[in-house]
């Protein structure tokens, strides 16, 4: 199956991005309005990803989110790829924030 992939600097504002990395991942730096799902935690909680538009599926650097896209596809659901994740995210200068006080960065 292919899976759709967009970059990072083209990602919409409005869209649902769903962020699949680690914990401590997120913590170090993530898009404002992303959700956070762990793709270690993605099957027992795909019921909060939701069905009726696109998801935008990030990571570190496009490989866990392109399986996590591509799983949530094959479910019928309709997910895009982030290419490159959150490096092409950050080197795009998209906005970003983090959740310990310190400046946000792709960890």
């Amino acid at each position: 199956m292919t899976v759709p992939e967009i970059e990072a600097s083209a990602v919409p504002d409005d869209v649902y991005l769903l962020d699949v990395r680690e914990q401590d991942e997120w913590l170090a730096g993530h898009a404002p309005a992303a959700v956070h799902i762990p793709m270690t935690q993605i099957q027992d909680r795909v019921g909060e990803v939701p069905g009726d538009r696109t998801v935008y599926v990030v990571c570190r650097v496009g490989g866990r989110s392109l399986q996590v896209a591509a799983w949530l596809n094959r479910l019928g659901r309709d997910a895009v790829n982030v290419g490159g994740g959150m490096q092409s995210w950050e080197a795009a200068h998209r906005p970003m924030v983090s959740e310990t006080g310190q400046e946000p960065f792709v960890a």
